[in-house]
């Protein structure tokens, strides 16, 4: 699996892809990141995060060409 940390299950939060199965969704992490935040403060939002799930988010993006998060 290219993005590990980037889940999908249908039975939690309708099947959108999240962090880590911590119910934090990746277009919430990326539409954070596009508003301007810096990771260090996306991490201060959301404590369980780490800094290699932020930049897997933006990755899984770009691969996936799912731009309308």
């Amino acid at each position: 699996m290219k993005h590990p940390r980037i889940t999908v299950n249908p039975q939690k939060m309708g099947g959108v892809p999240c962090i880590r199965n911590l119910r934090i969704p990746v277009a919430t992490v990326v539409g954070m990141f596009a508003e301007g935040m810096k990771e260090q403060e996306i991490l201060a939002a959301f404590p369980n995060l780490e800094i290699r799930d932020i930049q897997e988010a933006l990755d899984y993006v770009k691969d996936s060409g799912e731009l309308n998060c």
